[in-house]
């Protein structure tokens, strides 16, 4: 259920912002699933799989850092999730869409600051 909701959680914040790996997928999963960075990077890789990845995804699945199960859950989550943040976007102005996502990147930035 963790992976499907960051999955539910970074499709949302890609159709609002167009983000999802680096910044939101890859954090969820060390903060809430307790990956390692590794581990979370390959998995986040492993999402985007086919087509847009592959070839990232094959060398880190090669070196063991695929979770295939979660990337799998996580892109189920994606799939809904993307639309949801579309339509939440097409909602918001301009000046509030680029407010909401500096919080985002300044709470993503501080938590990965202070748990370095």
């Amino acid at each position: 259920m963790t992976y499907v909701a960051i999955g539910l959680i970074a499709g949302v914040f890609s159709g609002v912002f167009g983000i999802g790996g680096g910044v939101v997928i890859v954090p969820l999963l060390v903060f809430a699933a307790k990956m390692s960075q590794k581990v979370a990077t390959g998995t986040s890789i492993g999402v985007f799989l086919l087509p847009v990845a592959f070839l990232g995804a094959m060398a880190h699945y090669r070196a063991g850092n695929v979770n295939v199960k979660a990337s799998l859950l996580i892109a189920a989550g994606l799939f809904v999730g993307s639309w949801v943040g579309a339509q939440i976007s097409l909602g918001m102005s301009d000046a509030l869409l680029k407010r909401a996502f500096a919080v985002l990147l300044v709470a993503v930035a501080a938590r990965l600051w202070w748990t370095a």
